[in-house]
């Protein structure tokens, strides 16, 4: 008998990963509206280049608040239960976001009501990706066997960079060929819209996969979640196992005491989500054509060239998956960090001597391949799997918000940064990454092959 039902991990892991996909399709489709949106509701206003840099961002603050409650929700709600709350706030924004005039505005006529309204409906659907960043992930390392969590996990991080270049060839089919009028007062409304199609499918396919076994576990469902661990392990012996193993680690500690396991888990948790987003990636991805644009390249040539690295993204994700369960956490997140530094700082010397070509492009690719290898899909990985089962809800929510708002904070920072100095900008990003290694070097733990309960005793010998 085989140790685990594949077919039937997989079958759940990847309707979960559809939280993943639309996690980076929801971030990433403002990469191709963000230029029209500046024409229709900044530029049009009279508004600053911080009213844009907001404006892009704005989904960031839902983000925030989604990864803040995600905790709550889970542990209360369940983590399945949470995961269709999330489908139904990106489909929801995904209409509101591509027609924010609906009910209370008219169309083609920009206000700063409208402005609020749209920032409204974006902050609605970063909710949701708020709460699917941290609940896929817990999700999908609560179902996993130890021998191929990391492989699972990083699969969030594959449909979150899938998701991405979808999104990158939707926005180019929709602008290629358009007249740029045309894109700036219905094209970016379709790029909008767009998202409701996997959204719908995300929320109806949660309906087919069940509870995790822990969260049964946790809510005194034992019988359930046996029968879950029955499913994925093939095996009702070791289902039982299993179910003694969390129910040790649930009654050990008192339910709520985020610090019963120290301070440092947590210091980790937090320090990993601010690295992950002070490196820089998100300028990338969410300002790539305008990046691309800046080098002299066309607008339709800007979007084929961000798919262009959506694709490098795509490899480079797949190299993770198939590494992290081999090599392990820290190499790959050091390795990464040196190739970002080298990335981030090519670019910074190429901007202070406006060398712009080719070469921007190359660097830009080194470093956006170094972080999808590590950085990436690591991260979510070590989120998921490094706090105890009692403290996992709290921790990851914490972890998750501020991730999110670092991210809001460099997002929205970038346009008047790069104004006042791009190669100062992105000498930045590079410094951030050479503390992020060291960083991994000095305070993480390695956690390949480790069961989530092994990760526990890990910590209670450090308190």
């Amino acid at each position: 008998m085989k140790k685990y039902n594949l077919s039937y991990i997989l079958g759940i892991t990847l309707v979960a990963t559809l939280g993943g996909l639309l996690f980076g399709y929801d971030t990433a489709v403002i990469s191709g509206a963000e230029k029209s949106i500046q024409k229709y509701l900044i530029d049009s206003l009279n508004l600053s280049a911080f009213a844009h840099g907001a404006t892009v961002s704005s989904a960031l603050i839902g983000c925030i608040i989604g990864g803040a409650i995600s905790g709550f929700l889970a542990n209360h709600f369940g983590r399945k239960n949470t995961l269709l709350f999330a489908g139904f706030l990106f489909f929801t924004s995904a209409l509101g976001s591509g027609y924010p005039e609906f009910l209370f505005f008219e169309k083609g006529e920009p206000s700063i009501g409208l402005l609020l309204m749209f920032n409204f409906y974006r902050v609605w659907g970063g909710i949701g990706v708020g709460l699917a960043s941290a609940v896929s992930p817990t999700y999908i390392s609560e179902v996993s066997p130890a021998e191929i969590r990391g492989r699972l996990v990083a699969l969030n991080q594959f449909a979150i960079i899938f998701g991405m270049l979808v999104v990158y060839f939707v926005n180019w089919g929709i602008a290629n060929g358009q007249p740029l009028a045309w894109i700036d007062s219905i094209g970016w409304r379709y790029m909008f819209l767009s998202e409701a199609v996997p959204a719908g499918l995300f929320f109806l396919l949660l309906f087919l996969v069940p509870e995790t076994p822990r969260y049964l576990a946790l809510s005194n469902q034992n019988d359930k979640a046996i029968h879950v661990l029955s499913k994925i392990n093939n095996s009702k012996e070791k289902a039982q196992t299993i179910l003694a193993e969390i129910e040790q680690s649930i009654r050990e500690v008192s339910k709520g005491k985020l610090f019963s396991y120290g301070k440092k888990v947590i210091i980790i948790g937090i320090l990993l989500s601010v690295f992950q987003q002070f490196v820089g990636i998100n300028v990338a991805l969410y300002y790539a054509p305008r990046i691309f644009e800046s080098m002299g390249a066309a607008k339709d040539a800007s979007m084929f060239q961000t798919i262009v690295m959506g694709l490098v993204n795509v490899i480079f994700t797949v190299v993770a998956i198939l590494t992290v369960d081999k090599w392990g956490r820290k190499p790959l997140l050091i390795t990464g960090s040196i190739g970002m530094a080298i990335g981030m700082f090519a670019v910074a010397g190429l901007a202070y001597f406006d060398i712009i070509g080719i070469s921007t492009l190359v660097f830009i690719i080194i470093y956006t391949a170094s972080f999808m290898m590590s950085w990436g899909p690591i991260c979510w990985v070590l989120i998921s799997e490094i706090f105890p089962n009692k403290i996992r809800g709290q921790a990851v929510a914490i972890a998750v918000a501020a991730q999110w708002a670092a991210n809001y904070l460099i997002s929205s920072t970038y346009p008047p940064m790069i104004e006042f100095s791009g190669a100062l900008t992105y000498a930045f990003y590079g410094a951030m990454a050479v503390l992020s290694a060291i960083f991994v070097w000095k305070m993480i733990p390695e956690t390949k092959g480790k069961t989530l309960e092994e990760m526990e005793e890990l910590w209670k010998k450090q308190v």
